[in-house]
């Protein structure tokens, strides 16, 4: 299989933390979204960014930006969709996705999801952290390898109204790659203004 191709997700809202792009605010010096960007990038072939809107304001990222090509905000799915269109230009077999407001996420994300895919003919995947307390499986929609080969699948469901990451990735079955909780679950993401505080702290402790 080729290398994926990265895309981080950015699409969304930011309605918890009162609108703007949850990327762009500081952490420890750099916008989460430099974060999210040193981490995926070594793991994959390239990096494009999913967001909508004025583009410009990522401009000093330097990456190209995917705005979506379903209207109405549906959600990470369709961050998904723009991403694989942009692969399937480039000529690649899958992409990873990673949000861009979650910058502790493993440094091994690219081979796990790999690895968890394995000898399927379509390679899917989502990642999973396991809940210290109850042992509870979460599975993160917005972390997955996702295959070229199903775009227009994704893009038929989507105008037909689906919009739940997993209804349509358990439809494909879709691997699970369950990555280990070291103290801080490392897909902790910044959802509001007590969740950049705590980020912050994390950052400040070398995470």
């Amino acid at each position: 299989m080729k290398q994926p191709l990265g895309v981080i997700l950015a699409g969304g809202r930011s309605t918890r933390m009162g609108g703007g792009d949850k990327g762009l605010l500081d952490l420890e010096g750099r916008s989460i979204l430099t974060h999210v960007i040193e981490r995926l990038a070594p793991q994959v072939a390239d990096v494009a960014l999913n967001a909508n809107g004025d583009p410009a304001r990522f401009s000093e990222t330097k990456l190209p930006v995917l705005p979506d090509s379903v209207a109405g905000h549906p959600g990470p799915l369709a961050g998904v969709l723009a991403g694989l269109d942009w692969a399937a230009e480039q000529g690649a077999d899958t992409i990873v996705t990673a949000a861009a407001d979650t910058p502790f996420f493993p440094c091994d994300l690219v081979p796990q999801f790999l690895l968890a895919a394995e000898g399927m003919e379509h390679p899917l995947a989502l990642a999973a952290s396991r809940d210290a307390e109850s042992g509870k499986l979460w599975r993160q929609p917005t972390f997955g390898l996702w295959p070229v080969a199903l775009r227009d699948d994704l893009r038929a469901a989507l105008n037909d109204g689906l919009r739940k990451v997993v209804l349509w990735t358990d439809l494909h079955g879709a691997a699970t790659a369950e990555f280990p909780v070291m103290g801080i679950d490392p897909f902790f993401n910044v959802n509001t203004p007590q969740d950049l505080d705590v980020a912050r702290s994390i950052a400040r402790k070398g995470q």
